[in-house]
């Protein structure tokens, strides 16, 4: 078991969470807190694809970009 250590407004807060019923114990505060950081870093990931996406549509429709040509990629997958 992880032994966390908390700053005292962060230890205020969790027993104020738990105290009004939101949680029942510290393990329920501390595992919702990392399933908001694993959220949150999802919807980062998500945004970095979209500008990725996103700039490689503005390229494409400024013709830059190459055809694909599957035959010289990938040649035994034709035969």
């Amino acid at each position: 078991m992880p032994n966390v250590h908390l700053t005292k407004p962060m230890q205020e807060y969790a027993e104020a969470q738990i105290r009004s019923g939101a949680y029942a114990n510290l393990s329920e505060v501390v595992r919702a807190g990392m399933r908001a950081i694993m959220e949150k870093d999802g919807a980062r990931a998500f945004y970095a694809l979209k500008a990725e996406l996103d700039q490689a549509i503005a390229e494409a429709e400024a013709g830059d970009y190459e055809e694909f040509d599957p035959r010289a990629f990938e040649p035994d997958a034709f035969r």
